[in-house]
């Protein structure tokens, strides 16, 4: 299991949750993407109606519902969603005085690993209990941050923050990749903050740096990944290339059961 997570808002973390999912699939993981954030932009993003749920996070973090009852399946072949609306918001403060309450997400998650080769977990943009139930269910962690100025902003806490998980509640939990967002080639200040993300975490970093594109901000608009909407866009190829490198780093390996999307060319 991978959480994305960093608690400083629009640094492309859904976009990269979404991509990375879709990629996946295309190259025949059998993939869940969980929402976790209330704003619920991840399930927008993937086209999913949220008036038409069946299910979604809340119903498994408070009522500790089945995940297999509240997904909504094949939202892309290889690709099932555990959908989010703002009801989600509630979650924090119904669970602040509930027994084991960091764990929740994590006990439900387990029941369903068999039916996955990879679950994904988009994270809300904050350090409260739902991004502390992500980080205690993963196995790693994917920081995204943009290359703008105060970049690292936060980011420090956010370690500290993973290092209590990993010594009080996950011990199995590390970063397992940071991967730039939003770079811009034409400035300084992209180069600039890649070099000081480098030396703050060295090989931790992706090597693909994900650019600033107009055609990534306008694919959700249309409920699809850049890999759907325009995959020979600058955006779509990075997110390709990055999914490489994360497919080498965490070693993952597709089941037998899992085919290859028609389209796996094109990613």
């Amino acid at each position: 299991m991978l959480a994305f997570a960093n608690q400083k808002g629009g640094v492309g973390k859904t976009t990269s949750t979404v991509n990375t999912a879709v990629v996946l699939a295309r190259r025949g993981f059998r993939v869940l993407l969980v929402d976790s954030d209330p704003q619920g932009n991840a399930t927008s993003s993937l086209g999913v109606e949220k008036q038409e749920l069946a299910g979604e996070t809340y119903d498994v973090l408070v009522d500790e519902a089945p995940v297999a009852e509240c997904v909504s399946r094949d939202v892309r072949p290889s690709l099932d969603l555990l959908p989010t609306t703002a009801l989600l918001a509630a979650a924090e403060v119904e669970l602040v005085n509930a027994d084991h309450a960091q764990y929740r997400l994590r006990n439900a998650l387990t029941a369903a690993l068999d039916d996955y080769d990879v679950v994904l977990i988009d994270c809300p943009p904050s350090l409260g209990l739902l991004t502390v139930n992500a980080l205690t269910a993963a196995d790693g962690i994917i920081v995204p941050i943009q290359c703008e100025f105060l970049a690292l902003e936060g980011v420090s806490q956010l370690v500290t923050t993973i290092d209590r998980v990993h010594q009080q509640l996950n011990p199995s939990l590390d970063i397992l990749g940071v991967l730039m967002t939003m770079y811009d080639s034409r400035t300084r200040l992209s180069a600039h903050v890649v070099d000081e993300v480098r030396r703050f975490f060295g090989e931790r970093m992706f090597s693909t740096l994900i650019p600033r594109s107009i055609r990534l901000a306008e694919a959700p608009s249309y409920g699809k990944s850049i890999v759907e909407y325009d995959p020979s866009s600058r955006g779509g190829i990075a997110y390709a290339s990055y999914v490489d490198e994360l497919i080498a780093r965490a070693a993952l390996t597709p089941s037998p059961r899992a085919v290859p999307s028609p389209e796996h060319a094109l990613t």
